[in-house]
């Protein structure tokens, strides 16, 4: 019959056309939210140079010693800081630590050039004392010879740090324990 509907065909073309939405939204989501991050993996980048290459003089102390801007991607959900640390690990005395960073705020996505060297940081976290030994940033200040590595670490942690000043690196590193959620390396060189 011509105009009338067949309650089952009904029902089952709703069913159907449900489905299909739902799978419509399911890869919709996820399109999105790989989108933000396609790697699901930290990473961390400095404006200034490229991964395994020469960091620039103003960054040293052959130059202005100042700190490079570095950024990085989306981290895993349950992140409540970040902790940056900077250090060489071919210094001739072991590794030396040049930055100790802690308790940037989940929502940051970067730290801009030149940070200055006080307690806190703009935007919140705060800086640790590094092993010149001073607040802040000190850049890489090899001994002349071959270039020395330098690694900027960030980790992403689900908790903030309760610690109090004087913080060095070995105080950051006890109190993340346990809490890293994901982790971002970038390497640059220098020598003199």
């Amino acid at each position: 019959m011509v105009g009338r509907r067949d309650p089952l065909y009904s029902k089952d073309f709703r069913g159907i056309a449900n489905l299909t939405l739902t799978v419509a939204l399911v890869f919709l989501a996820t399109g999105v939210s790989l989108g933000k991050d396609s790697s699901g993996k930290l990473e961390l980048k400095a404006a200034a140079f490229r991964p395994g290459s020469t960091i620039p003089l103003q960054f040293t102390c052959s130059g202005a010693n100042i700190s490079p801007s570095l950024s990085w991607t989306q981290p895993p959900p349950r992140t409540q800081s970040f902790v940056l640390i900077v250090d060489d690990p071919d210094a001739p005395a072991g590794t030396w630590v040049h930055w100790v960073v802690y308790n940037l705020p989940a929502s940051a996505r970067q730290l801009p050039e030149h940070v200055p060297p006080f307690d806190g940081v703009a935007g919140g976290g705060k800086q640790g004392v590094n092993d010149f030994p001073m607040n802040g940033y000190g850049g890489p200040c090899p001994p002349p010879g071959k270039p020395h590595r330098y690694f900027f670490r960030l980790y992403a942690l689900d908790t903030i740090l309760d610690l109090r000043a004087p913080v060095h690196r070995k105080d950051v590193d006890s109190a993340m324990k346990g809490h890293v959620l994901a982790q971002a390396e970038l390497m640059g060189t220098f020598g003199r």
